[in-house]
């Protein structure tokens, strides 16, 4: 059933992805003018729920964020839908110190884990003309600081895990902006299991590949409609481990300097790495596992 549920939604986003790129085909042939300077707005918040996106705020601007995601919904009135029961929770920090790159660091209730990332966009979408597309590359490195257990960590480079990740994007009007990116994630050390033949195999790869694809439209000057999928491509040594796909659907409200994004979500690691690999909540289907979540993101930018 997982594998099924799997293979359907990479149809889905392999079809999405088509019609992205042709709608950037289409768009080279109609340019005729130039104006190469950037569009603005591609998305309004360096989130997409719970990916990155395509944008990188200008020189000289501080972010600080606040990523929240309530317990799943399947316990009803128990813990009011999640509301009071265990929440994950990270609080972030950017600085963009020169144009296009963005630095920061953040940590995370699950595992009490550390993040360091970089942001750098490559490709910038032109008004008219120009490079039809933006492209970004993001990337993080995650230590996990939580007690040593009993042959938990091995080695203290156990605790390590990466994240990379491409981001390609383009506003096809100022109401509707679409983007795709494939990501790596890597775990240094991966939880094992004993084979009948004896041998010991971790039960997860140490390398996985996954693809997202996320849309946004805009609903008046200061809301947007965002949706936000991943779909997982790599397949694990156990079946019962394979991730489920992520799934996210959710409303922005925008100004100048703060962005807040509330959505309903499969979602609750926040380290974008671990949502990848480990992911076994199911969207609207599995209802006895209560896979949704209320979650949300809200950031604050300052300029110097």
């Amino acid at each position: 059933m997982k594998n099924q549920l799997n293979t359907y939604a990479k149809w889905v986003l392999i079809a999405l992805s088509f019609v992205f790129f042709a709608g950037i085909a289409n768009a080279q042939d109609d340019a005729k003018e130039k104006d190469l300077r950037p569009v603005k707005n591609t998305f309004e918040s360096t989130w997409i729920i719970d990916n990155q996106s395509v944008m990188v705020p200008f020189k000289g601007t501080f972010q600080f964020d606040i990523q929240h995601r309530f317990g799943r919904l399947g316990n009803g009135y128990d813990d009011f839908w999640g509301l009071y029961a265990n929440s994950n929770i990270r609080l972030g920090f950017g600085y963009v110190p020169i144009e296009r790159l963005m630095i920061g660091f953040g940590l995370t209730k699950t595992n009490i884990t550390w993040d360091i990332n970089a942001k750098y966009a490559f490709l910038r979408q032109a008004r008219i003309g120009g490079s039809p597309v933006s492209l970004t590359y993001y990337g993080n490195m995650a230590f996990d600081t939580r007690k040593q257990e009993i042959g938990q960590f091995a080695n203290k480079t156990d605790r390590y895990s990466y994240f990379h990740q491409l981001i390609l994007a383009r506003k096809f009007s100022d109401i509707f902006s679409v983007q795709v990116a494939g990501s790596l994630s890597h775990f240094n050390a991966v939880e094992a299991y004993t084979k009948a033949d004896n041998t010991v195999e971790g039960k997860w790869k140490n390398d996985h590949y996954a693809m997202a694809i996320s849309l946004k439209y805009k609903v008046s000057d200061w809301i947007n409609f965002m949706v936000d999928f991943n779909q997982p491509l790599t397949k694990h040594n156990l079946e019962e481990v394979d991730p489920y796909a992520g799934f996210a659907v959710g409303l922005e409200l925008t100004s100048s300097s703060h962005q807040f994004q509330i959505f309903l979500g499969n979602y609750n690691f926040i380290t974008p790495q671990r949502n990848n690999v480990f992911n076994q909540n199911q969207f609207l289907i599995d209802k006895e596992k209560g896979g949704i979540l209320i979650g949300f993101n809200m950031t604050r930018l300052w300029s110097f």
